[in-house]
């Protein structure tokens, strides 16, 4: 047979020999014996810094003294010990798998402590507004710590963008089921405090509305405004042509389009195409928030009927066409200076 490796047989040798150690304290080696386990049981450990250690469902005492020892937590003595310590204190209550995070220093009395009783480390995702199914679902598939497939793709619209906190080990299916629930409670709230008189017939035509404002303007201060405008287009039969839901359309439900949108996009037969469709689209374009979905159901007052973006992040909003059409030349003049700035910057 083959001599083990020198690393490995010296790992082994030091973990047997604070096995040893360990065994004889607890054989009842008298009152010093007993005093120099209970020293070693309070006493500080080797952690320099805190750190979060996975423990894995199904591991056995022995198997997370192992992993805890290779993360620093407990060194060789330490680890070697935890078995019997765990087994002479487990009425405190049974060792717990999870994430948790461990301070520095930590004793194996606070190890076993923080397996039994602490809450396990909170990880946090970030959803961002606006953006659609597809994009959501490509988050949490990276989300390290979330697991299993997600086994039916949700509605588009109906997960609400928030930051979310879970743990390691929880499913895919479970964060998207909290994100439906709470998306249903903030449209159901968003309803409730309704305007009178809305051109909007139930709380899927508001989330609708609300996820078309969320994508159209990023600026707080305007989300009223722009639901205003459509608001006033939709009572006058007016098409809402919003830049937006093209994109939706010719992205294939994407939401992101990696060109400028062309006189063909804007004439395509597709139910989202709001140049061509009066009225809503049928599905919404995206996840609104919280503010978005008030906005759509308490719009601005206002006169305007159109708006263009005016170089800054915000936009210009106009009454008339003849107003519009101004707005509409000034942008494009920004947009060719842009562009010829590019180019002169290009080598």
């Amino acid at each position: 047979m083959d001599a083990a490796p020198a690393g490995r047989g010296r790992r082994g040798l030091r973990w047997l020999a604070g096995l040893a150690v360990v065994a004889g304290l607890l054989a009842g080696a008298g009152y010093a014996g007993w005093r120099a386990a209970l020293d070693l049981y309070r006493s500080a450990g080797p952690l320099a810094e805190e750190r979060a250690v996975v423990i894995p469902r199904g591991a056995g005492p022995g198997a997370i003294a192992e992993r805890l020892r290779e993360a620093g937590v407990l060194d060789d003595l330490r680890a070697a010990a935890f078995v019997p310590a765990a087994r002479l204190t487990e009425a405190a209550g049974p060792l717990r798998a999870g994430e948790y995070a461990f301070p520095p220093r930590v004793s194996l009395a606070g190890v076993l402590d923080i397996l039994r009783t602490a809450p396990t480390v909170q990880r946090r995702l970030t959803v961002p507004e606006g953006l659609t199914v597809a994009q959501i679902l490509a988050l949490l598939e990276r989300a390290e710590g979330l697991t299993g497939t997600v086994s039916e793709v949700p509605p588009e619209g109906s997960l609400l963008p928030e930051t979310w906190a879970y743990s390691w080990g929880d499913t895919r299916d479970s964060l998207i089921r909290r994100m439906r629930a709470a998306m249903d409670r903030a449209l159901a709230e968003a309803w409730a405090q309704r305007a009178e008189n809305l051109p909007l017939s139930s709380p899927r035509e508001a989330l609708i509305l609300a996820s078309i404002i969320e994508r159209e303007t990023a600026v707080a201060e305007e989300r009223a405004k722009v639901a205003g405008v459509f608001v006033n287009r939709l009572r006058r039969g007016m098409p809402l042509q919003s830049d937006p839901t093209v994109i939706y359309a010719v992205s294939g439900g994407l939401g992101v389009l990696d060109r400028p949108l062309t006189r063909a996009d804007l004439d395509a037969d597709h139910p989202h195409n709001t140049y061509r469709n009066r009225g809503l689209p049928p599905t919404p374009i995206a996840a609104p928030g919280r503010a978005s979905l008030l906005a759509a159901v308490r719009p601005a007052e206002t006169d305007a009927l159109y708006f263009v973006a005016d170089g800054t992040g915000g936009h210009v909003f106009s009454r008339t066409l003849e107003e519009h059409n101004r707005a509409v030349a000034r942008w494009r003049a920004i947009e060719r200076a842009r562009r010829g700035a590019a180019e002169a910057r290009e080598p």
